[in-house]
């Protein structure tokens, strides 16, 4: 079942300026999801506990 997000005119900008050639801002959420579901973090430079 597919559903659809309204976001903003900024945040859609935002993910265009992070897809890889090619890809698609829905591409790169799911790429995203899996990452935090696979490591239960999002990577952040810099970040330590």
């Amino acid at each position: 079942m597919s559903h659809t997000l309204e976001i903003s005119d900024d945040l859609k900008d935002r993910l265009d300026e992070h897809c890889e050639p090619g890809q698609s801002p829905e591409e790169l959420i799911a790429e995203l999801v899996s990452m935090y579901e696979t490591e239960g973090t999002f990577l952040q430079e810099g970040y330590s506990e």
